[in-house]
């Protein structure tokens, strides 16, 4: 595809824009931000991926984890065992993505680099199968390979969300995009559910079943299940979501890519100070996401320490999935009434109730209420922070920013888990990790406060502005 190629979806968005808006059938498109088939095929990665993310991360894994992996532990070693694997991976993480997302910016491949981690979480998903009883050191390998393949990948996808969202529709495509995750996490979620409690309605053999293969199996199904879905629904963004052209590549032309990816990192580093209102939306994010994160990856782990019911967990995911799809259409719509900000900060004091409830929590009733409740406000504020942060950054930055806000949503990811684990190891309960949380909202929210949003997006335009009508510079000399 030649660079013209590239670019037309960019350069041509408003009249596709108007075409689809004359076509009463497809009004109801653009008011999700689904209005063309770019835009549709990038939401279609939220809708795989999120099979990942609600069986493995959430829902079943977790509960197979410390259950039959990690088989004659006390409940609260699982967890803390579980905590930490989940910090190491994203720890590396963290650690790659800026690297990642410059020299991504720089080659223009962030299509075929997000393809390079897809394909390491597939794998290490499929060959979850392989997990048996007591096999908690390749369970916990396993987990970390697939956390670093999954997350690893969001930082090429979030990145190609400003180069095919117009302004004035990068909130509601980023919305979209959860709500399509909760979709397809649901969907899956609900067949896995399914063959786990009622395996003889798909002819496999059930909890007395008379070798342990046989009573896991239908459970390592499901982490196949995932791997095939992954990649079957990945396929659209390859094929429709165009790699966008990222100017001012000539500047290190006469340096290697992997040390020209290193000194934009280093120049990209700089300029945070120049992007003042994104790096403030970063701190922010930083710490709030903590706490959403933490309650995303803890909840069933906790709710099995504390002797809930197992399936009874799994069906209030699924409550939490097909709550939140049409919760994240509402959340984009009031973003378009109070402003995004505003309806991130209602996300939060939403998120500081959670905690509470969290903390009395004792029954299967209790989880299905948090469950709720998590649902009604998960993935409008992620995906708004998603879309404000993008809106704060040059869209030539657009790999290397995502790079940063990577690293600063997987520490988010480290220090939540990492409190569960030390608590749990320390004093044997996770219960008063639960009120520790709301601090990360309260802090978070108060950083988002500070932040200017008008101001922001108006320097951004400005930056891109001078990258496409500045000459060349004069090549910066390699370290």
């Amino acid at each position: 595809m030649s660079s013209d190629n590239k670019e037309a979806p960019e350069m041509a968005a408003d009249q596709l824009e108007t075409r689809d808006e004359a076509s009463p059938g497809r009004r109801w498109l653009h008011v999700l931000g689904l209005n063309r088939p770019e835009l549709r095929a990038w939401a279609m990665y939220d809708w795989a991926n999120s099979a990942f993310m609600c069986t493995i991360i959430t829902a079943v894994f977790p509960i197979y984890y410390s259950e039959v992996a990690c088989a004659g532990e006390p409940p609260h070693v699982a967890s803390g065992w579980f905590a930490a694997v989940t910090t190491l991976g994203m720890v590396i993480v963290a650690l790659i993505s800026p690297v990642l997302g410059a020299y991504a910016d720089h080659t223009s491949r962030k299509k075929p680099l997000l393809g390079v981690f897809l394909g390491l979480g597939l794998i290490a998903t499929a060959a979850m199968y392989f997990i048996h009883t007591g096999d908690w050191i390749l369970a916990s390998v396993l987990f970390i390979l697939a956390n670093i393949g999954a997350n690893a990948s969001f930082v090429f996808y979030d990145a190609l969300l400003p180069h095919i969202a117009n302004e004035d529709e990068i909130d509601r495509v980023s919305t979209a995009g959860y709500a399509l995750g909760y979709v397809g996490g649901g969907l899956l979620l609900a067949l896995n559910l399914a063959w786990i409690t009622k395996p003889e309605w798909f002819g496999l053999p059930g909890q007395d079943a008379p070798t342990e293969a046989g009573r896991t199996l239908r459970i390592r199904l499901a982490f196949v299940s995932v791997a095939v879905w992954w990649f079957l629904f990945s396929i659209p963004l390859f094929r429709r979501v165009p790699e966008p052209r990222v100017p001012g590549g000539e500047r290190w032309a006469h340096l290697h890519p992997v040390r020209a990816s290193f000194a934009r990192l280093r120049e990209t580093a700089g300029e945070l100070s120049r992007c003042r209102q994104g790096f403030l939306m970063l701190l922010a994010f930083l710490i709030y996401n903590d706490g959403m994160g933490t309650i995303i990856r803890m909840a069933t782990v906790y709710g099995n320490e504390l002797g809930i019911d197992q399936n009874a967990m799994i069906a209030s995911i699924l409550v939490v999935q097909f709550v939140g799809i049409p919760c994240s259409f509402l959340f984009g719509s009031l973003a378009g009434v109070f402003g995004v900000k505003r309806t991130i900060l209602l996300g939060l004091a939403t998120y500081t109730v959670i905690c509470i409830v969290g903390y009395w929590m004792k029954t299967s009733r209790d989880f299905l209420l948090l469950a709720g409740m998590v649902g009604v406000v998960q993935g409008g504020t992620q995906a708004l922070s998603r879309s404000l942060f993008a809106s704060l950054i040059p869209r030539s930055k657009s790999g290397e920013f995502f790079g940063f806000f990577a690293v600063f949503e997987k520490f988010a990811g480290i220090f939540g888990p990492a409190m569960f684990a030390a608590i749990n190891f320390a004093f044997g309960s996770s219960r008063d990790a639960i009120l520790g949380v709301i601090g990360f909202f309260v802090v978070g929210g108060l950083l988002l406060l500070m932040v200017d949003v008008e101001q922001g997006q108006r320097l951004a335009k400005e930056w891109d502005l001078r990258e496409s009508t500045e000459p060349v510079a004069e090549p910066i000399p390699s370290a």
